[in-house]
């Protein structure tokens, strides 16, 4: 008698991950190892300016702070109890977090991590971007998620260094710094939000007076291609208004109506 080999239910058939998927997962496992540190873990995957739940009714209650002490992340009404603790401000830029690089570099080694320059500042993005399309021509990107970047970085955020050194590296350790003292100010706090309409450029691009280099020529050429259009507008314009006939006063035009209405007839004489 011959066995019929039954296969398993659909439900208990061995999922396939594609290279991301499998990419994403592993980082997660090393993120959570014993050598990160709680706060650097919970930076990395916390979810911030949601809205507070204990200020829910008070007005700009997003958690846009975070403290390392305590590994949480608060709205500026709970910033009076952590005002002694290590306090980092989060910022976004088109639904993305963003951190000072300045205080950034206080608390780990940034080097090879892209930085842009917005509202004067420099920032550095916590996690990478999702991205519409893989495309890796010639260039230089970003080593953990192929987005392209400037010369000569290396990382696109700073979740994508940790999850680099974790591969390569022992360890953290000695890319850590030990900061004690990280103050906020709670006068110079902002919602940390930062608007589409601002500036954002890598801050490896310098604006010169002569116009030279990178994207100091681009922009500069599309000022130019604005102000041209500009004056084409302008001359059609006037050349228009040159053009057009000149239509009489009202008046004038009443007047030559009236001239030219019949008057009342006269019946001819009778012979």
């Amino acid at each position: 008698m011959s066995l019929v080999t039954v296969r398993p239910p659909a439900a208990v058939a061995r999922r396939r991950f594609s290279f991301l998927e499998l990419s994403s997962s592993l980082s997660a496992i090393m993120l959570f190892s014993s050598h990160v540190p709680r706060w650097l873990q919970v930076l990395l995957t916390e979810k911030f300016f949601n809205a507070c739940i204990i200020h829910e009714d008070a007005k700009k209650n997003e958690k846009n702070i975070f403290c390392l002490d305590c590994c949480i992340s608060i709205c500026p009404h709970c910033f009076h109890p952590h005002s002694s603790h290590r306090l980092l401000q989060i910022r976004r830029y088109v639904y993305h977090d963003v951190i000072r690089l300045d205080d950034a570099t206080k608390l780990m080694d940034c080097s090879f991590v892209q930085s842009y320059i917005t509202n004067s500042a420099k920032v550095i993005f916590i996690n990478q971007r999702p991205q519409t399309r893989q495309f890796r021509g010639s260039g230089n990107f970003c080593t953990i998620c192929d987005r392209s970047l400037q010369h000569p970085y290396l990382f696109c955020s700073l979740s994508c260094k940790v999850n680099y050194l974790l591969r390569t590296e022992d360890g953290l350790s000695q890319f850590l710094f030990e900061c004690s003292y990280l103050p906020l100010n709670y006068s110079g706090l902002d919602d940390g939000l930062v608007t589409p309409d601002s500036v954002l450029e890598p801050s490896g691009s310098t604006k010169t007076s002569s116009g030279s280099g990178g994207y100091d020529d681009v922009w500069c050429g599309a000022l130019a291609s604005t102000a041209t259009t500009t004056e084409i507008v302008r001359k059609k314009r006037t050349t228009l208004t040159v053009c057009r006939p000149t239509c009489p006063p009202v008046s004038e035009v009443s007047g030559s109506l009236m001239s030219r209405r019949k008057k009342t007839p006269q019946r001819a004489p009778l012979y």
